[in-house]
């Protein structure tokens, strides 16, 4: 290893450390109050039945824990905690859990609080630096990239979903079109440089995500959207319909993104190590690499979109509420979505083989 490596995973290390060490001490920078819980005790547990004859326990728990941070720090106070055994809205904590609590009384001697939430701050630094890791050992140089790709593209989400609800006259969906063709630009010129590969991959994704946006946009207007329940986006303060079209855009480019730059390396490969195939050739063997992509992309769209169903699923079913019903309340707008971005998939196909074979001919043509 040489020595510019050693020094990179010297300094990584050194960040990891460091990190950990500040979210496991960063009290001082929450506004909530944090307390550590330093002992747990059950003292009830009862058998409750509902309107469908389903039965669950709730249990009481006594929480003991010492405050973090604000005036009160280094207190002891004691929390009643209740909770279900499905744990669907509550959950019981164990010693060395950190909870936010709202405190009800600043006397130390009656200190009283209830529970907020969890901090989880250290279990998502943990999460996010196995990503970095594994990104960086497996990906090296392309990894690096990634995972920088990712940042900014999370700043630009961030920045423009702030821009949207600070400026109510501005439109979701143009600030939406505008995000994908930033996360597409800069997602392909990190990861795969500036050449005539990702001008391919640029081409074809933005074609293709716009193509198929626009077909579900008119299937829409079409139908007026019968079938469809917003159920979901009931909270929302803002038109759900416009809601849901700029998450269909978001959402498909993803999958977008990866038959693109695959049917484009793809591709630009066969050429590289064939300089003398036709393109008949090349259009051949592009489709047929497409066809073999097409269907898993489709299905990882559908299982990803549908996953995030199941416990509501599970709930309404549980309350034998009619099939039909729970199905349409559950899964339309799901299904929608899997349509739409399976609908961007099999357009970019094409559209990338295409782009592709574009650029190839170009070359071709100066040799």
């Amino acid at each position: 290893m040489s020595l510019s490596k050693k020094l990179f995973w010297l300094v990584l290390i050194c960040c990891v450390i460091a990190s950990f060490l500040f979210v496991h001490n960063n009290y001082a920078f929450y506004d909530d109050t944090i307390v550590a819980v330093t002992a747990t005790k059950i003292v009830d547990e009862q058998t409750v039945t509902d309107r469908h004859d389903n039965m669950d326990k709730l249990f009481t728990q006594y929480v003991s824990a010492v405050v973090k941070n604000g005036s009160a720090q280094g207190d002891t106070i004691r929390l009643t905690n209740n909770y279900s055994k499905s744990q669907a809205f509550d959950e019981p904590y164990k010693v060395g859990d950190e909870l936010f609590v709202t405190l009800t009384s600043s006397d130390a001697k009656k200190m009283s609080a209830t529970i907020t939430g969890v901090k989880r701050d250290k279990y998502l630094l943990l999460v996010a630096w196995i990503l970095a890791i594994v990104l960086l050992l497996v990906g090296k140089k392309q990894g690096f990239s990634s995972l920088l790709t990712l940042l900014v593209n999370a700043v630009i989400l961030s920045f423009a979903l702030d821009l949207y609800i600070t400026q109510s006259n501005q439109s979701l969906l143009w600030i939406s079109a505008g995000c994908i063709i930033l996360f597409t630009i800069l997602s392909l010129l990190f990861v795969n440089g500036r050449n005539k590969k990702t001008a391919a991959a640029i081409i074809a994704t933005l074609l293709g995500t716009f193509s198929s946006l626009l077909i579900t946009y008119l299937a829409l207007t079409v139908t007026s959207g019968k079938g469809l329940r917003y159920e979901e986006l009931q909270f929302i303060t803002r038109p759900y319909e416009i809601v849901f079209m700029a998450g269909l855009f978001i959402g498909a480019l993803g999958a977008v993104m990866d038959v693109a730059i695959t049917m484009s390396t793809s591709m630009f490969s066969l050429y590289d190590k064939d300089p003398t195939m036709s393109i008949k050739a090349l259009k051949k063997s592009g489709l047929e690499i497409g066809k073999d992509i097409m269907g898993t992309m489709t299905n990882v769209l559908f299982f990803a979109y549908v996953s995030g169903s199941i416990p509501m699923l599970i709930l309404y079913f549980k309350n034998t509420l009619p099939f039909g019903y729970t199905l349409s309340v559950n899964l339309s707008l799901e299904i929608v979505r899997a349509l739409a971005g399976g609908l961007g998939i099999v357009l970019t196909i094409p559209l990338g083989l295409y782009s592709a074979l574009f650029f190839i001919k170009r070359q071709r043509a100066k040799l």
